[in-house]
């Protein structure tokens, strides 16, 4: 009887399902071997001597069942045959052995049908397979060789991120040599979001599931991957990134579960959340406020939203303080991540526009041989809209603009919380140069302003920047309204360069060059607390804050060599140069601010949860020197 086999399903050896015997098998003398198709065309010469060098079955040796079994799988693992059979046959001198081989078609095209059952195209470019099979095309199907194929095939598609894509069943294999391989790419049918407890658990105590605050939508709207898109391992990374990046979870992770279509797959995006709520409370004494009570409250994900609500209140016995703001980071329903931020205030702070280096302005009211600081009150609000300008929401924009309004009654006080009209310097308990503090001369104004803003972000990172670019356009003007009738156009620029170098090798640690220049310019009204200030952390170091300038308009350029140090430790060479062009205002003509000046120094930058703590030792022009304490790098 002739042995026969079909060749096995992903070209893997045939297996026989004999039983093992105790007997040996008889075996018999072999007096030909002969090798021909089914159809009796002659086989090519290049298989034929492969198939003679790969049978042990040879004339004048005796054979068994067994060893033409192993020779048929021996012919199928060259590749080019569809079926084998081997027929012995009783001659005078022995058996002859004739091995009908069925050899494959040459191969024309290898063609992908992916995602059966779903309607999604293929991922890859047209043109893909017939790079990679190009080189088999025009020979005779060679199964091991596609195989190889097979293999880079479903690489590419690694390296690519398609982490599920698999070949599926058998290649299909037409008698006009056209292959056709099923892929089933990994066809996303549905995203969900699981709630778990802090111990990885999807169930309670009671065996009921974990129920989160926020809404599904919050973590779904993060996700660029979407049910009909082919699972991507890069895309869901960062997708979990953007998740994670909300700070609402402690943990974020996925699990892939199977879809009704074995071409499908359910992606759930596992959270667990983190307390989103705080609240803290606390008094004190001062000279400015006497005793004071604060409590503040922050809620980071009110109703399940991810919208930010804060409140801080401060009762004091000479004053009343609040500050409520909410925001919204991406409006619902709003494909662009449009984000805005509303907010009530009630602020008071020091000005540094009526301090000077050897002076300082202070109340003036007729008949007082002294006066007290001036009190910058800011009772008002606000809102503002910000997105980034980018069609596709999940890619980091390079633009991003804003447009807010705000209201202000702007008034100046002492520390009783009496409103005052008039500043002056006092020499030897007498007055000297009055000047108004508000725009309308009463110690209160309104300004109520209109604010656009344009930023452009090209740093590697928003922290320490290494290299790259950042540049930022503001204007607010304001509508004359109410008391002081202001018309203001406040215009402000910062143009930030980074670039990396290499100029010492002793610790490990990049190395950069940053350019800073800004300017700015008030068109119009120029109310005093409105007026630019130069000198200090953020200005010109070596200077106290303020003290360089108080102006309408100016402009300023410093230049850093950043390196590190040690550690979480790095360090700042540093030179500072500013000027008011000019345009000191009544402010600074009466504190005899000098409107110019440089300095230039050596700071120390320590790492800390709340970003770099800077520490900057500065000389001035003037000979002077100091040390100026900020949080972050200057720019």
């Amino acid at each position: 009887q002739p042995t026969n086999n079909q060749p096995p399903t992903n070209n893997q050896q045939p297996t026989t399902n004999q039983q093992p015997t105790t007997e040996a098998e008889p075996r018999v003398l072999v007096s030909e071997v002969v090798i021909r198709t089914e159809t009796g065309q002659p086989l090519p010469a290049e298989q034929e001597n492969q198939v003679y060098g790969v049978i042990r079955t040879q004339p004048g040796r005796t054979t068994t069942r067994s060893q033409l079994q192993e020779d048929i799988n021996s012919v199928f693992a060259t590749g080019f045959f569809s079926n084998v059979q081997a027929v012995p046959e009783d001659t005078p001198l022995g058996v002859r052995v004739t091995f009908l081989v069925q050899l494959n078609p040459t191969l024309s095209q290898v063609r992908i049908d992916a995602n059966p059952g779903t309607n999604v195209p293929s991922v890859l470019p047209p043109n893909t397979v017939n790079q990679i099979f190009s080189n088999q095309y025009g020979r005779i199907l060679n199964l091991r060789e596609l195989q190889e194929g097979i293999k880079q095939l479903l690489k590419v598609y690694q390296d690519q991120g398609y982490v599920l894509a698999q070949v599926v069943g058998s290649p299909q294999v037409s008698p006009d040599g056209v292959v056709t391989l099923t892929v089933a790419e990994g066809v996303v049918e549905d995203i969900s979001v699981q709630y778990r407890n802090k111990e990885g658990q999807e169930t309670d105590k009671d065996g009921k599931p974990i129920r989160g605050r926020t809404q599904p939508y919050i973590v779904t709207r993060e996700i660029q991957l979407k049910p009909g898109q082919v699972f991507n391992r890069n895309i869901i990374q960062r997708d979990l990134q953007r998740v994670y990046g909300l700070g609402l979870f402690e943990d974020v992770n996925v699990s892939l579960n199977p879809g009704t279509n074995p071409s499908q797959v359910d992606v759930q995006v596992n959270v667990v959340e983190r307390n989103s709520g705080s609240i803290a409370a606390g008094a004190g004494i001062s000279s400015a406020s006497g005793l004071f009570g604060t409590i503040s409250y922050q809620e980071q994900n009110l109703n399940g939203r991810n919208q930010k609500l804060g409140a801080e209140l401060e009762v004091g016995q000479r004053e009343l303080l609040f500050d409520v703001r909410f925001t919204d980071p991406w409006i619902a329903g709003d494909p662009y991540r449009t984000s805005y931020t509303a907010n009530l205030f009630r602020s008071r702070s020091i000005s540094l526009i009526f301090e000077g280096e050897d002076d300082n302005i202070e109340t003036f009211e007729p008949g007082e041989d002294d006066g007290d600081t001036p009190r910058i009150l800011r009772l008002g609000g606000g809102i503002n809209f910000s997105r980034p300008l980018s069609k596709n929401p999940y890619e980091r924009a390079e633009w991003t603009a804003s447009a807010g309004i705000r209201y202000q009654r702007v008034s100046t006080r002492d520390s009783d919380g009496d409103i005052r009209e008039e500043g002056t310097i006092y020499e030897n308990d007498q007055p000297t140069e009055i000047i108004e503090l508000t725009e309308s001369g009463t110690g209160q104004d309104d300004l109520l302003t209109l604010q656009l803003a344009a930023v452009r972000d090209k740093r590697d990172n928003a922290l320490q920047p290494t290299r790259g670019s950042f540049f930022r356009l503001g204007l607010e003007q304001s509508v004359p309204v109410g008391l002081g009738n202001i018309f203001m156009s406040k215009v402000r620029g910062s143009y930030s360069y980074y670039l990396p170098v290499r100029f010492t090798n002793f610790t490990k640690g990049p190395q950069t060059i940053a350019f800073n220049v800004q300017g700015g310019t008030i068109l119009g009204d120029v109310p005093p607390y409105e007026a630019f200030t130069l000198g200090g952390s953020n200005s010109v170091r070596g200077y106290e804050e303020g003290a360089l300038a108080s102006s309408s308009s100016f402009l300023q350029a410093t230049v850093e060599y950043r390196f590190p140090v040690f550690s979480v430790v790095s360090g700042a060479l540093f030179f500072d140069a500013a000027t008011d062009l000019g345009t000191e205002t009544e402010a600074g003509d009466l504190l005899d601010k000098s409107g110019s000046g440089y300095g230039y120094g050596l700071g120390v930058r320590v790492q800390s949860p709340l970003g770099p703590i800077r520490i900057d030792y500065g000389f001035n022009d003037q000979g002077d020197s100091r040390i100026n304490f900020g949080i972050g790098e200057r720019f």
